[in-house]
């Protein structure tokens, strides 16, 4: 053990602070799907792998990265408006436990598929932007780029919701999921465009994770487990508890990564949820039912 409140432990601390971003950018999309349909994604991570993959070979293919990463949203978004109209519409009226298994087959499905087209070998985007120095510390540019970026998208994501039609038409049903249909709200096309939505910004974390990870079929089995703890330790569908659960765990992470070794780092963040969880189950900033 090794946790010593030197230069080091502060460059934990920021890096962890950057991860934060990234990690609340997935988390919100995920918790946007929940606050208004009402329905989680098990294969939410899964989307993010079929974007990573989409903009590897988009950009592999010749297209400016920017392109790519805008091509890899549109994708996201599609392929979250199919899996809306096709899984879940079916299943919406259903018990929740049939949503939780349509799902759950998607993510298998979509690792299979995954693993037959593109095979188990990791790939790399190709992309290095090197790293920032800042006295003894140093910061990866790629991760202070996906920090930014991420802050910007839940940044439009708020305007989205607060100053436009569309948005206000998604709080407002989200709120009252009966009662806003017999104003004239289109519950269906409602909930198509949030569905759309979080897939944008699960392709907007792809197109931000590519420059930060190598991609492979299973990759959302790394992710996906964090992307839920954050979700329900925020509070399931509280986009500001995702936030914040988001810079907790990404600290608990950094810190028990420093202090001890980067698996032990992970440990730590999942105790830390298991007892949290035990005290408040309803999450951070989730209501008491």
């Amino acid at each position: 053990m090794d946790c010593h409140l030197d230069i080091f432990f502060l460059e934990a601390l920021l890096n962890g602070l950057l991860l934060a971003g990234l990690l609340a950018l997935l988390a919100l999309g995920l918790n946007l799907v929940f606050g208004v349909i009402d329905v989680v994604w098990i294969c939410y991570a899964e989307l993010v792998m079929v974007g990573m993959y989409g903009v590897h070979y988009a950009y592999k293919g010749g297209l400016p990265f920017i392109v790519a990463a805008a091509l890899g949203i549109v994708l996201v978004a599609v392929a979250a408006g199919l899996l809306h109209v096709l899984v879940i519409r079916p299943v919406l009226e259903t018990a929740p436990i049939n949503q939780l298994l349509v799902t759950g087959g998607v993510l298998f499905f979509l690792q299979a598929a995954a693993t037959m087209a593109f095979g188990v070998e990791f790939k790399n985007i190709g992309i290095s932007l090197g790293s920032l120095n800042v006295l003894d510390m140093s910061f990866s540019r790629a991760r202070i780029l996906s920090f930014v970026v991420a802050l910007v998208g839940m940044l439009a994501l708020w305007l989205f919701l607060t100053r436009t039609y569309m948005g206000t038409a998604i709080r407002a049903i989200a709120q009252d999921r009966q009662i806003m249909p017999l104003m004239g709200v289109d519950s269906r096309r409602i909930y198509l465009v949030t569905s759309a939505i979080g897939g944008g910004l699960a392709g907007l974390a792809a197109g931000l994770m590519v420059l930060n990870y190598d991609i492979y079929p299973q990759i959302g089995l790394q992710f996906g487990p964090l992307i839920f703890m954050i979700c329900v330790l925020g509070g399931l569908g509280s986009m500001i508890g995702g936030f914040v659960a988001a810079f907790v765990i990404s600290q608990f992470i950094a810190v028990g990564s420093s202090c001890f070794h980067t698996e032990w780092g992970y440990a730590v963040a999942f105790l830390f949820f298991m007892i949290a969880i035990f005290f408040r189950p309803q999450g951070l900033f989730g209501a008491k039912s």
